[in-house]
């Protein structure tokens, strides 16, 4: 079924009607610049409220920060140890329980375990716990409770049982932040938003103390645009100085970043429902293992960095990190090569006061702030509290005449998503291999029409999550995406075919001398064109490989070492 034949559920994005609206040059009641969670909420609340919406992203949507985070909506568990954050955990419960009502498709209720192995941890935990629970008042989505080992072992599949007193159990919400992004986008041009990526925002012309318009860039095309608007949100996120800064070269940093890295491995280190919560790091943070996506996701770190960098990459120290604090917790210990994906994201977080130094105690609660005449920057937050951010600024706006009073509508307004495809079922069977490619290249078709998606990363990294799942996989699936979106046929490098062919003929050969050798002992391995292992470096934990058992278990002398590199989540 070519794309064009299939109709979506949910008004699409075009890029051709949004460049011809701005062609137009009409004066725009609202220009947000930035297309992750934070954008999106207030392109989306202001549209609703029928104010003439535009909204231009630098690159994909979500491409930043908004696709690399725990895909948890949460209150934050690790801020109730500082009594100055219980507001930001209520207000954040609070739109945990509207989100799982608005979009039901993405968000859903998690149970969690909190393993104890040390005596009166249990009934310590449950306290805090509790009082996390109870903090959502109305708005609980779970019963916390004291859970004992045999329950625990039960509840939580896969954890360590030696020296396991019990545990706790608790909820929050797990989503796919991507998606959620990218129905958010999509519900604001229902509403009549108009929401274009790859155009970033690279002038801005201030007359009279006020800003009287944008000047964009078309990433595709190159050609510039001037846009007319009466006001701007300045939501970029980790780059929103860079922002600030095109209206006043001398604006003093608001933000320092914080880079978090994740790590994904097979589900049957983790093979139950309930995700896992790791409740102290040496870092002052906690860890989450957490069932996603027909796999387990690790994380997080905080690392403070610099430079707000496009595409942040994980460190092997930041990794091998990760792998060492869950495997103190897990029955099957992880080691470098058991990982299938690692990404990171960059965190914007408020500077905070003078001796306060980790970004780890750094509060993330958001500040709203009016500045050259008619911008709103949105600083700092969390993708929870997205809405509430959207109307804590639209307030602001209005409260300084830059926009009409008007009601807002978003606490209870259902978030789109088009159920036209189901992505989440089409990347598990990309992830199983390339027999499933024709079923990839359908979506993408579909995507690059009516989802927004220009590039064969923005497909596979961000409407399917291939990329956040299996770093082998996406490598593969990379050119012939590319190939499709461009509409062209795929040709193979010579040395893919060949090394293809290579592999058939071992196969065939070992199914040949298995019919010969019926009375020998039966040795089964995987063909490596379909276990790709990411590298393992000198600083992680070494286990033998498979082929190395193999070879032990036969006695042979000879040793096989196999380690293909992939690349990590950008």
């Amino acid at each position: 079924m070519a794309a064009a034949e299939v109709k979506p559920t949910v008004k699409g994005l075009n890029r051709t009607e949004a460049l011809a609206s701005i062609m137009q040059d009409p004066v725009w009641d609202v220009v947000v610049v930035g297309g992750g969670a934070t954008g999106a909420g207030v392109a989306l609340d202001a549209a609703s409220r029928g104010l003439k919406t535009l909204l231009l992203e630098a690159q994909d949507f979500s491409a930043g920060t908004s696709s690399r985070s725990t895909k948890l909506i949460h209150g934050g568990v690790r801020y109730l140890k500082n009594p100055r954050d219980w507001g930001l955990v209520h207000d954040a419960l609070v739109e945990r329980k509207r989100l799982i009502d608005n979009c039901p498709q993405l968000v859903h209720a998690e149970p969690f375990v909190l393993p104890c192995f040390k005596k009166w941890e249990r009934e310590i935990y449950m306290a805090g716990l509790g009082f996390y629970g109870a903090m959502a008042g109305k708005d609980q989505i779970g019963r916390t409770r004291m859970l004992k080992p045999e329950e625990a072992e039960k509840v939580l599949p896969g954890v360590k049982t030696e020296g396991l007193l019990g545990g706790v159990e608790f909820f929050d919400a797990q989503f796919d932040d991507a998606r959620l992004n990218i129905a958010l986008i999509r519900t604001a041009a229902t509403h009549g938003a108009v929401c274009l990526n790859y155009m970033p925002v690279v002038g801005l012309e201030r007359i009279g103390g006020l800003i009287q318009s944008v000047t964009v860039e078309d990433k595709h095309t190159g050609e510039s645009h001037r846009i007319r608007t009466k006001m701007v949100f300045n939501c970029a996120g980790v780059w929103a100085d860079q922002i600030r800064r095109l209206a006043d070269p001398q604006a003093a940093q608001l933000l320092r970043f914080s880079r978090g890295t994740h790590v994904v491995v097979d589900r049957s280190f983790l093979p139950g429902d309930a995700g896992m919560l790791i409740p102290k790091t040496r870092d002052g943070r906690v860890l989450f293992a957490i069932p996603w996506h027909n796999a387990v996701l690790l994380g997080t770190t905080d690392v403070e960095v610099r430079e707000a960098e496009f595409d942040p990459q994980p460190s092997e120290d930041e990794i091998a990190f990760i792998l060492e604090t869950a495997s103190g917790y897990l029955a099957k210990p992880l080691y470098r090569s058991d990982v299938l994906a690692a990404f990171a994201g960059l965190r914007p977080l408020l500077r905070v006061p003078a001796g306060q130094s980790s970004t780890a105690q750094a509060s993330r609660s958001h500040s709203v702030i009016s500045e050259f005449g008619n911008m709103i920057t949105i600083a700092g937050g969390k993708w929870t509290s997205y809405r509430r951010m959207a109307e804590d600024a639209m307030l602001e706006a209005t409260l300084r005449h830059l926009i009409e009073p008007r009601l807002c509508i978003t606490k209870d307004l259902p978030i789109l998503v088009d159920e036209t495809f189901n992505p989440e079922v089409i990347e598990e069977a990309a992830c199983q291999g390339p027999e499933n490619d024709a079923k990839v290249i359908e979506y993408a078709l579909y995507a690059r029409d009516f989802e927004g998606a220009c590039t064969a990363e923005d497909i596979l990294w961000r409407r399917l999550r291939v990329g956040v799942l299996n770093a082998a996989r996406a490598q593969e699936l990379l050119p012939k995406v590319a190939a499709a979106l461009e509409g062209r046929e795929y040709a193979a490098p010579a040395a893919s075919v060949a090394n293809e062919a290579e592999t058939h003929a071992e196969e065939a050969a070992v199914q040949c001398s298995g019919k010969a050798a019926d009375e020998e002992a039966e040795v089964s391995t995987e063909p490596s064109s379909k276990s790709v292992k990411p590298e393992v470096s000198a600083e992680a934990l070494e286990t033998p490989t498979a082929a190395e058992e193999v070879v032990k278990s036969a006695e042979a002398d000879a040793e096989v070492l196999a380690e293909p590199s992939s690349k990590s989540e950008t």
